[in-house]
């Protein structure tokens, strides 16, 4: 267990990622993101596998099955981690793979993956799940000549206008 701890520590510190210790046992690595712009990702060391975990999005507003349905077809083309809900029904990736196969490129594709997954999915996430709050604030906003620039990923569909052009 120390050796895997000593590598994810290794691992984040040369790729330039917090990495915090959370347990004996366990770490958090924060990735910086595009679309999402921080993905936290918990890394645990059991007896015989590391699991992943990192947190995505809450629970949708709306669309839940349409949402589920996008999540399985995305799971069968991912690599080490699959999208998965808890009881409340947030979304998160997770993944388990054991601790033989773990080394510097198997932890860095690991954490690239959740990275990937994460950051290129949330727009398209956010769009099934809360397409309906995103227009209202979109309206909003424009009602009140407040900004859109966090908004922008979400124009081709919460602007009428943008439509058209």
């Amino acid at each position: 267990m120390n050796d895997i701890g000593a590598l994810i520590e290794r691992v984040c510190a040369e790729r330039e990622l917090p990495c915090e210790p959370t347990g004996e046992s366990s770490w958090v690595v924060t990735m910086p993101g595009t679309h999402k712009l921080k993905t936290a990702c918990n890394l645990i060391v059991g007896e015989h596998a590391l699991r992943i975990e990192a947190f995505v999005m809450r629970h949708p507003d709306e669309n839940h099955e349409q949402l589920w349905a996008w999540l399985l077809r995305r799971n069968a083309r991912m690599y080490g981690v699959a999208f998965s809900i808890d009881q409340a029904g947030d979304v998160y990736l997770t993944g388990r793979t054991s601790l033989h196969g773990i080394d510097e490129d198997e932890l860095d594709r690991l954490l690239g993956a959740v990275l990937t997954y994460a950051d290129e999915s949330f727009d398209s996430m956010l769009e099934i799940g809360f397409g309906t709050a995103i227009r209202r604030e979109w309206e909003w906003r424009v009602k009140r000549g407040e900004s859109l620039a966090n908004l922008q990923a979400f124009a081709h569909f919460a602007d009428p206008d943008a439509k058209k052009s």
